[in-house]
């Protein structure tokens, strides 16, 4: 699986507490973040480049693409160019979304190129579930988790200017349309109030994940006594940094990163 950076560890820690017994892949392009911000052509072609490199250098049965803007921008093209499953975590969440709803106004936040891509609206007008659906970009937010700061008065002042227009839509339900956002949540929460519900796509890309596995018939059955699965994490920016901060977000399975450089290559 693979994130700009810190974001897809939401969904890699539902991963890992969903299938146990699987052992994981994760590489955060650090060196590269953030990608919400870049062309979406752009981002496909590091989407390519990182799908590749997990396929040919690590063997992997299933990719998840644990970034909403590289879902949006390359998810079609990497289902068509490589020999195993791919998903994404937009779908899975807009499920989540339609069904929580009580009111039927709905939002969702992401980054820059995710709402601009118009992923998030198809995917809601595919679903055929009669919301209104309100959409908000929020940059700035991936940054303050890459630092580290996920709460604070300066999160909270930047989250009241930019969640104001769906304050004003009246949703009753909000989806986290970047795998980063769940760790801002807290704070999310504070300026939405209590009656919105939030949505995160981790728990339910975990489940499509899982799915899909059985569908192809590649799930790993549990494991002898004494075998532990094996977890990687690959960074493309500063590892130590990565190492730290990852494991303060995920948890003790992130006990150590590798380097990649982009000539593909582990170092």
């Amino acid at each position: 699986m693979f994130d700009s950076g810190f974001g897809g560890l939401t969904v890699a820690r539902a991963l890992i507490d969903l299938l146990p017994d699987e052992d994981l892949v994760y590489l955060g392009d650090t060196g590269r973040y953030p990608y919400g911000s870049r062309p979406l052509g752009e981002v496909r072609g590091f989407a390519v480049e990182i799908t590749r490199h997990l396929v040919e250098r690590h063997d992997v049965k299933v990719v998840v693409v644990a970034c909403n803007t590289a879902t949006a921008a390359a998810l079609a093209e990497l289902q068509a160019e490589f020999p195993v499953p791919v998903v994404g975590v937009i779908e899975a969440g807009v499920r989540a979304l339609v069904s929580a709803t009580r009111n039927g106004h709905v939002g969702v936040i992401g980054t820059v190129g995710t709402i601009g891509s118009g992923a998030y609206q198809a995917a809601v007008a595919e679903e055929h579930a009669g919301v209104k659906l309100s959409c908000a970009a929020c940059p700035g937010f991936v940054e303050f988790v890459e630092r580290g700061e996920i709460d604070g008065d300066e999160v909270h002042v930047l989250a009241e200017r930019l969640l104001a227009p769906l304050q004003d839509a009246e949703i009753d339900t909000l989806l986290l349309g970047c795998t980063h956002y769940p760790y801002l949540a807290r704070t999310i929460a504070d300026v939405m109030g209590r009656d919105v519900v939030l949505v995160s796509s981790a728990d339910e890309t975990a489940f499509a994940v899982a799915g899909e596995l059985r569908r192809v018939g590649l799930a790993r059955g549990p494991r002898a006594a004494g075998s532990t699965p094996v977890h990687r994490f690959l960074s493309s920016g500063d590892v130590d940094r990565f190492r730290r901060l990852g494991r303060q977000l995920l948890g003790p399975e992130l006990d150590n990163t590798e380097a990649i450089s982009w000539d593909g290559s582990s170092r």
